[in-house]
């Protein structure tokens, strides 16, 4: 997969960027699309924040299987992979942690269940929130704003850098080849 993006501390506080040899998390995370052009986010109550979908890949999991996985738990839809987007690294220099999550768009294809959250995603108040693509941009460039947290802002300018990634590539596809549904 072609590498989006390497974030690091300087991308929010200046500076050179200082790169992390070694990875401590893999996740699989992206943007599902419903049959309306729809985007689901994820807004965390606690925080008043919204985030794409996604999360960490379990041992022996391939990173599709995660992110189909994680659009389950999370939405509660069922889905199929249409584009790979490519690689995020986040470096975060202040927690000697990086993660590198690989990128895909997704497309829903039917509510099958309800959201499966874990302890912490109840505890942050998540839900999923269907809007179409300029609000997602709107809710994104909100959130990151007035986050003021170290790792949760690494989150949002990840996920904003993966929307925008995905917009770019589906407007495109939609004035190449009629829409993206069609396909």
């Amino acid at each position: 997969m072609q590498m989006i993006k390497r974030i690091t501390d300087s991308d929010m506080l200046g500076g050179d960027p200082v790169f992390i040899d070694r990875v401590s998390r893999y996740s699989s995370r992206g943007i599902v699309i419903d049959g309306l052009m729809n985007i689901a986010m994820m807004y965390l109550s606690e925080s008043d924040l919204y985030k794409l979908p996604g999360g960490g890949i379990e041992d022996n999991e391939q990173p599709r299987a995660a992110f189909l996985r994680e659009i389950k738990e999370e939405t509660g839809y069922e889905a199929e992979i249409t584009h790979e987007l490519g690689v995020i690294e986040e470096h975060k220099n202040r927690n000697s942690f990086m993660q590198l999550s690989y990128c895909y768009i997704a497309k829903a294809h039917h509510h099958s269940s309800a959201p499966t959250l874990t302890e912490n995603e109840l505890r942050l108040g998540m839900s999923v929130a269907w809007m179409t693509l300029s609000e997602a941009l709107d809710v994104m460039a909100v959130s990151l704003n007035k986050c003021q947290r170290y790792s949760a802002k690494f989150m949002l300018l990840r996920d904003r850098i993966i929307l925008e990634h995905a917009v770019n590539l589906l407007t495109g596809q939609d004035r190449a080849k009629g829409t993206y549904l069609n396909q």
